[in-house]
């Protein structure tokens, strides 16, 4: 059993573009490409192949092997790497349900081309799918049992004279893995449960759990997401102690501090963080806006350390954090999603993507109220572009004792904060709520704050051309925006 450390995905955080692209927005086959070079280049042994609101490449297995033929007879998918695919959820997003029936019919084709390709029985190449906004144990289940009683079980269905089998061939793998990706705070707290439901009456391997980083900072503030993430952790941790099925976290990390600080000079402050957790997600910025030889360095030491110990936490002190945090960040991002949103249409594409409305879409409910927000990395592309980072909303809720807790629970919280408020612009803060620079003002007072002064000069120009209201100055923010990434080394 060999479950990954590194999982590069295709998240568009990046602002520098990849050797291998034809242009900035990657799409099509400069996709297939990224594949293999996070597996070839960079030493990544997971790909995720994302189905979810964006246009895919069904063939993604066949091209891989018969493009770059001797690697992959070195380096067998299924056995040493692995490339798992994440669906889309028909619950939430129903005009792509279909899309998910489509992509559990592709992976015994999968098999057999890569049966053809290593002219005998092999491994699956694709044996595991990722269910994205899980809320529900039955939601995993109907994807389980679909594959199984449909796909891997259409070959005894009789077909006129012959059974399918008999006609087409066998459908291999007989069955699949799902992984919930759960991602608000009501289900990360119940991970437990709806992982414990969906495992009755199976017999499996290992069960891995995707935990969403980015979209709960989103929803619920920097905060907020560590102290859910901790939680859930410590309850999965209890559930396979209880079951005796090993458990493999998955944690969805970006570059951003607000989506996790996950990049190479900091990988070993994320491992620590968190222990127990078995896969990281590798994406665009830590892959493209670092010089190679520091990511392959930085995914050598993910690869090379083992995974560590359970840590619990005080449950009850973290959740009665999250309530207060997520209230007083609710407020605040209420008062400012009118600036962020005329910003983020400044904010460049990196991947080719197709409109996504869901729980996590352009509308999201805060605190109770209906919030027009784009999604995370445009939302931070766009806070951090102001010279507002948005780590800081939410703190100004903790006394001093809760703050000595946090410290205690988030042990990278300074080193987070201090990274984050290298891109403060104070001169901004005249843009925004007085609520937002009370926020602020508590930050600078608990935490360390160096400015990055070229990164101050770019977003004060970014804020005058929004404030002149001129066309010939607006038409400059696009590549000020890009100009102020490139110097965080992230676009948000």
């Amino acid at each position: 059993m060999r479950v990954p450390r590194c999982m590069s995905t295709q998240h568009p955080d990046n602002v520098r573009t990849p050797f291998f692209a034809d242009g900035p927005v990657l799409q099509g086959e400069a996709e297939i490409k990224e594949a293999y070079y996070a597996y070839s280049h960079l030493g990544c042994d997971e790909q995720m192949w994302d189905y979810e609101g964006k246009e895919v490449d069904n063939f993604v297995v066949k091209k891989l092997l018969t493009r770059y033929e001797e690697f992959f007879r070195r380096h067998p998918l299924g056995k040493e790497l692995f490339l798992t695919l994440r669906i889309p959820n028909p619950r939430v997003e129903q005009a792509e349900a279909k899309v998910v029936l489509e992509t559990l019919e592709s992976i015994p084709r999968s098999y057999d081309a890569a049966r053809l390709f290593y002219n005998e029985d092999v491994s699956a190449p694709i044996f595991e799918v990722i269910l994205p906004m899980t809320t529900d144990a039955r939601e995993l289940n109907r994807i389980y049992y679909y594959y199984i009683e449909f796909v891997g079980g259409k070959e005894r269905q009789r077909c006129f004279d012959v059974t399918v089998g008999e006609w087409v061939g066998d459908f291999r793998p007989d069955r699949i893995n799902v992984i919930p990706l759960i991602e608000d705070k009501e289900h990360l707290i119940r991970a437990d449960r709806i992982v414990g439901e969906y495992l009755e009456g199976k017999e499996v391997a290992y069960q891995r759990v995707f935990l969403a980083r980015s979209d709960p900072a989103l929803n619920y503030g920097l905060v907020s997401a560590v102290l859910l993430a901790k939680v859930a952790l410590a309850r999965l941790g209890r559930l396979e102690g209880r079951l005796g099925v090993p458990i493999f976290p998955i944690l969805g990390v970006g570059s951003a501090p607000f989506r996790g600080n996950f990049r190479p000079p900091r990988v070993t402050h994320t491992l620590s963080e968190y222990p127990w957790v078995q896969t990281f997600t590798i994406q665009s910025a830590f892959k493209y806006d670092y010089e190679e030889g520091e990511v392959r360095a930085a995914i050598e030491e993910i690869n090379s350390t083992p995974r560590g110990p359970l840590q619990e936490v005080d449950e009850e002190r973290c959740l009665k954090i999250v309530e207060k945090v997520a209230a007083r960040y609710s407020a605040c991002v209420r008062a400012l999603a009118p600036l962020v949103n005329e910003l983020s249409q400044y904010i460049p594409a990196r991947r080719a993507r197709k409109l996504h409305i869901g729980l996590f879409g352009y509308s999201r409910q805060l605190d109770g109220h209906d919030v027009h927000l784009p999604r995370a990395i445009r939302f931070c592309a766009a806070m951090y572009s102001l010279g507002l980072p948005p780590e800081v909303l939410g703190l100004g809720a903790l006394d001093p004792a809760e703050l000595s807790f946090l410290r205690r629970t988030y042990q990278k919280l300074d080193q987070d904060m201090a990274d984050a408020l290298r891109y403060l612009n104070r001169e901004n803060l005249r843009l925004f709520p007085r609520q937002v620079g009370g926020e602020v003002r508590r930050a600078l007072e608990e935490f360390a704050c160096e400015p990055d002064e070229e990164h101050r000069e770019v977003t004060g120009h970014i804020a005058g051309a929004l404030r002149s209201r001129k066309l010939e100055r607006a038409s400059l923010v696009p590549e000020l925006v890009v100009k102020a990434a490139a110097i965080r080394g992230f676009l948000g």
